[in-house]
């Protein structure tokens, strides 16, 4: 006899009448990052703090190269060094680190090199020689190297195409802050306790920065990590050797930093010698690179008004002016030079920067560390020679040979502008 019906509802499965749940749905794909959307305020400003750094820690013996001449009986040439042996170490470094960041990531891969910076940084005022000093900067130089091509990459990655030349602007201001804090920072305080408390001190301002940094950079949201793959990053390298527009812009970063590495690395030297300034009032003289914050944040805005080749030449001409008048007696003349040197050098940089980042559609940290090896190795060059050419035959020498990085940039910029009218000529079917 079958069992009679309860009305009690079923255990054993769902109703036929009984409707599926509906699907959650999906998450919205991440947006990238531009102005006025949130995450781009802090991005910048934890970048802007990691330039900061770079160049306060990079740079930090550059003003004080007349004292260490004093303290450790050494030349202008020789001192240099403490300088050349932490860009030459990053341009050696940049690109084998960049490749660990493709695989690793760049948030990582600038946070272990800014820590590492920052903590050899703390041990640069304890060098007992200045042996021991070119040392602790090489290893210095090799831990920077995972600063600027991982930044450019990330920000390639997270930041809208058509904002991305003004982000890389806010790096570069970063970077030129940096280079203006850390001089006048180390100035006054070796003025008032010698050079170990000026780079102690700048050593501290890296820390604050460092803590910024990690505070506020959003995680990456694009970066897709790759395998170590040596054969694979040198087929990339070689592609973009081959690339003629990259090696323009290789080339164009190199010279501006052969520029200006000169200049810096001697400019102590001559108020020194020439005008009897003081180390703290040395210090002060950097704070020109105000004018290079203003520059490299508007390049976006300039390369929008002339083109990327108008932005070049009127950075050049900026630059060459600079240094012609530089060469006047009168200290106001000298000071005005520099101005102008530091707002053609980062004007020149941002652009240059920033259009091989648009340029490499694959590799972008290796194409990003291309162009950060040959911009350090100019900076090696330029502080090297430069001192040595001051050495010779004095500030004259020294302006000489940055003219002539000039003239290089000139060239390279005027064939590249021959090219593209060759290459608009043909047609398509012959590009």
């Amino acid at each position: 006899m079958p069992p009679a019906h309860t009305g009690a509802p079923t255990t054993m499965g769902a109703s036929p009448q009984q409707s599926p749940k509906p699907a959650a749905p999906e998450p919205a794909a991440p947006e990238p990052l531009a102005p006025g959307l949130p995450g781009y305020r802090r991005m910048s400003f934890a970048l802007f703090a990691a330039g900061l750094a770079t160049f306060a820690l990079l740079y930090s013996t550059q003003a004080l190269l007349p004292a260490l001449s004093e303290g450790f009986g050494v030349t202008a040439g020789q001192a240099s060094w403490t300088v050349s042996a932490a860009t030459g170490a990053l341009a050696l470094c940049v690109l084998p680190l960049s490749a660990l960041s493709e695989r690793f990531g760049r948030v990582r891969m600038m946070t272990v090199s800014l820590l590492v910076a920052v903590a050899v940084g703390l041990l640069v005022p304890l060098a007992p020689s200045i042996e021991w000093l070119v040392a602790l900067r090489a290893v210095q130089g090799a831990a920077i190297a995972g600063i600027p091509a991982s930044a450019m990459a990330y920000l390639a990655e997270e930041v809208r195409p058509k904002a991305l030349v003004g982000a890389i602007g806010l790096f570069v201001a970063g970077n030129s802050i940096g280079g203006m804090s850390g001089r006048l920072v180390t100035g006054w305080a070796a003025q008032l306790g010698g050079w170990r408390a000026g780079l102690a001190a700048v050593g501290v301002l890296a820390l604050g920065c460092a803590v910024v940094f990690l505070a506020l950079l959003p995680r990456a949201r694009f970066f897709s990590p790759a395998a170590l793959d040596a054969r694979a990053m040198g087929r990339t390298v070689a592609g973009h050797l081959r690339d003629p527009l990259l090696l323009r812009l290789y080339g164009v970063g190199a010279l501006f930093m052969t520029v200006f590495g000169a200049v810096y690395t001697v400019i102590g030297y001559r108020l020194a010698d020439e005008f009897s300034l003081g180390q703290g009032v040395i210090g002060s003289v950097f704070l020109v690179y105000l004018v290079g914050t203003v520059s490299s944040a508007a390049a976006g805005q300039l390369v929008a008004r002339t083109g990327r080749r108008g932005a070049l030449y009127l950075a050049v001409t900026t630059t060459a002016a600079g240094l012609l008048l530089s060469l006047s007696d009168a200290l106001a003349a000298i000071l005005a030079g520099l101005v102008l040197i530091t707002a053609g050098f980062f004007a020149g940089h941002a652009v240059a920067s920033s259009a091989v980042s648009r340029t490499a559609r694959t590799g972008r940290a290796q194409a990003s560390a291309l162009y950060q090896s040959a911009y350090y190795l100019g900076s090696s060059a330029g502080g090297t020679l430069g001192a040595l050419a001051y050495h010779a035959a004095g500030w004259p020498a020294t302006v000489a040979f940055a003219l002539a990085a000039v003239l290089g940039v000139v060239s390279i910029t005027l064939y590249g502008s021959r090219a593209a009218r060759l290459e608009r000529s043909l047609p398509l079917a012959a590009r």
